[in-house]
């Protein structure tokens, strides 16, 4: 299918081929046929990708201090890398979009096939989108009328937080696409609207809605304007649907508002506040948040969880509804509103000079297929015969990206596929890396008869089904940690394994690191029991993110410091055979970050590891600490290590290197040569169990035997 993307580095705007996606629980597969450009907030996209690096950096000041305190921990190399990688990642363009449902979900009940519906779905053939942002369009609504959808719930969103009552006036400063729909559901609202967009076209057109336009490149002074308007009351509310980086809108605003009335930004403007200017009036302000109530929490949009409509009246679903129910009934006018259509194969008509564009709004028209959309395409004609490790790569996301794939590229590995649950991230993935085949349906890659390798960096509830499917294939297999979730999936893998003769091998690449091989080395091979202190200043992470999500991530514990628990098993030469965890605070929680492990082996060593969310950016991010028989290891951040009490050594420094590239050099040579996991499968269960085991421990408050 064809999908439209922006070039981050380059600033292209391009028409990519790419697989279709595949249809996920809790959502619809829809074939498209129509999608709205939103012409301001894709020309900032646009414009953003064709600025060169500094002019990005001084747009994003944050992410600056980012890459500099990354570049005081982790060194210049690693984090010119992630960058490169972050901007080498294109971002699908689009939000509006109008098509018919073609496949239905697991779990959606809403939905039938040949439903027209209208979501925020991006500019493709072929989009898969969670039920809660999708709308069913009335049969009076044409597909072109519909595209307003997503942009007019935008508008509509901003005057929900305004709470107009009858016969109110409201400022609408700035005329687009999102100001004309906003003004036009205010009068519809039965309010007195005046507004301001210094293009003259627009302003007309505002006219001929019952809008009380105006031009102020013509001489009108705004705030005078709406004093006079109103008898010198003020607005009752301003809602700024403008792009201007200038503080000259938000002064404006509260200058032309009336005593306790109400500013609220939909668009972006620059927001150095006069405390004077609002103190005196009491004015509220407040920044909408996109379509409205749901947005951003994937319990709502991705898990299909809908907000009770007695607590929460408007959600951006229900939002969706309504606009498309105040076109249904010519409450607001959007045909007028269309400045241009274009076939897809010409959208460099509309994104080719952005920048000078007066449209308003810009309709890309659609081939609707009644056939199966192709989910797999084909980049080149590699040969894999006589190779001994064909790889297929299930998830494309930042980590195959930034480590995986540039330690596979200095191996003998041939990569055949690359599976991507939207396709666009996975295509991206094998034209830089010479994969032969994209797909968004893995079972291509497992149903391959070349293919003896699989690949999985998923999202973590996905890990144990995906190795028992890719076991049962006749594949070995590479896991991401963790390798499960729970006992449950833990026994299902290993019942599985026991059935094949596969192996097993998971992402613990800390103990194939130079320096930690070195460690063990100086330690010597007696086996002897050591004391192991093992920091990790993991940095926070926001509670909405996946990871805290015990059902999708499994929390930092079994998701993250299993990665330590292998480390000091391998340091330790030995089994965990009891944990306990203490979690800070007084409220313990099975998904804390704040933790300190206690781990006992079967030798007799002693290991704890701290694993901290709230340690400083600027400080080594993980740090391991050695004792044994008079002598002393310290490793700090995979860059320096120090001896103490050891003959013929002190210390020893390298580039930061955490063992991704010889995990995958050892890793690819097994797949060829034939011999054990790279780690024993018993280490990889025990470290596994020892995860389950910390958070057992914590909830019971006492040590757990493995």
């Amino acid at each position: 299918m064809k999908q439209i993307i922006q070039d981050l580095k380059d600033g292209n705007t391009i028409l990519e081929d790419v697989p279709a996606p595949t249809v996920k629980n809790g959502s619809v597969l829809i074939s498209t046929s129509r999608t709205l450009v939103s012409l301001g907030t894709e020309r900032m996209l646009v414009e953003f990708g064709k600025a060169n690096f500094l002019q990005k950096a001084i747009q994003q000041p944050d992410k600056v201090k980012q890459v500099l305190d990354k570049v005081k921990t982790d060194g210049l190399k690693p984090t010119i890398d992630s960058v490169f990688n972050k901007l080498g990642q294109p971002l699908p363009l689009g939000y509006c979009n109008v098509g018919k449902v073609v496949a239905v979900g697991k779990g959606v009940d809403d939905f039938k096939i040949g439903d027209r519906v209208a979501s925020n779905g991006a500019h493709a053939e072929f989009v898969s989108v969670p039920q809660n942002l999708v709308a069913k369009i009335p049969d009076n609504v044409s597909d072109d009328e519909a595209a307003f959808t997503v942009i007019g719930a935008i508008g509509l969103q901003g005057i929900r937080l305004a709470n107009p009552t009858f016969g109110e006036t409201f400022v609408v400063v700035g005329l687009g696409l999102i100001g004309l729909m906003t003004a036009q559901l205010l009068v519809a609202n039965g309010c007195k609207v005046i507004g301001f967009d210094y293009d003259g076209t627009k302003v007309e057109l505002a006219k001929s809605f019952g809008i009380t336009a105006v031009n102020p490149s013509e001489g009108t002074d705004q705030v005078s304007f709406v004093n006079s308007f109103t008898n010198g009351i003020g607005a009752d509310a301003v809602i700024i649907t403008a792009s201007n980086k200038s503080n000259e809108i938000i002064a404006q605003s509260a200058k032309m508002s009336r005593k306790r009335g109400r500013i609220i930004l939909v668009g972006v403007i620059g927001l150095d506040i006069s405390r004077a200017d609002f103190y005196e009036k009491e004015l509220t302000f407040q920044v909408s948040c996109s379509y409205g109530p749901g947005r951003y929490d994937d319990n709502y949009e991705q898990k299909g969880i809908d907000y009770p409509l007695s607590f929460v009246r408007w959600t951006e679903k229900r939002n969706f509804e309504a606009v498309l129910q105040a076109i249904s009934r010519k409450l607001i006018h959007v045909n007028e509103l269309i400045t241009e259509r274009v076939a897809l194969a010409d959208y460099d008509q509309i994104y080719g000079n952005m920048k000078a564009s007066n449209s308003i709004a810009s309709i890309l028209m659609y081939n609707q297929s009644s056939g199966e959309p192709n989910r797999i395409i084909q980049l080149n004609n590699n040969s894999f015969v006589g190779t001994k490790a064909v790889l297929g790569i299930i998830g494309a996301g930042n980590f195959t990206s930034a480590m995986i794939l540039p330690c596979l590229k200095n191996t003998t590995a041939a990569l055949k596929f690359i599976a991507s649950a939207g396709g666009l991230s996975g295509t991206t993935l094998a034209k830089k890396y010479s994969i032969s085949n994209s797909t968004t349906d893995y079972s291509n890659i497992l149903d391959d008869s070349d293919v003896n390798l699989v690949l999985i960096t998923t999202r973590h509830n996905s890990h144990a089904s995906l190795i028992q499917k890719s076991l049962v294939s006749g594949k070995h297999v590479f896991v991401e940690k963790p390798l499960a979730l729970n006992e449950e999936e833990l026994s299902e893998i290993i019942k599985t394994y026991q059935q094949h003769n596969k192996t097993i091998n998971v992402g613990f690449n800390r103990r194939f690191a130079p320096l930690a091989l070195k460690m063990k080395k100086l330690l010597g091979k007696e086996n002897t029991p050591v004391n192991i202190v093992a920091t990790m200043n993991a940095g926070f992470i926001p509670s909405n993110s996946w990871v805290h999500d015990m059902e999708v991530g499994g929390g930092r514990i079994i998701g993250e410091a299993c990665h330590f628990i292998d480390l000091c098993t391998y340091i330790a030469g030995s089994l965990v055979k009891a944990v306990c965890l203490n979690s800070m605070g007084t409220n313990p929680d099975e998904n804390t970050d704040n933790v300190s492990i206690l781990l006992k082996y079967e030798n007799g060593t002693n290991a704890v590891i701290n694993y901290f969310s709230n340690g400083s950016k600027s400080y080594s991010k993980e740090r391991l600490e050695v004792y044994s028989e008079e002598r002393t290891l310290v490793l700090d951040n995979w860059r320096k290590l120090k001896g103490y009490g050891f003959n013929g050594f002190s210390s020893e420094s390298s580039s930061q290197d955490k063992g991704h590239s010889e995990q995958f050099r050892r890793l690819i040579s097994t797949v060829e040569n034939g011999g054990e996991p790279i780690i024993p499968f018993d280490e990889i269960v025990n470290t596994t169990r020892a995860s389950f085991a910390a958070i057992e421990s914590l909830k019971i408050g006492n040590w757990v035997q493995i």
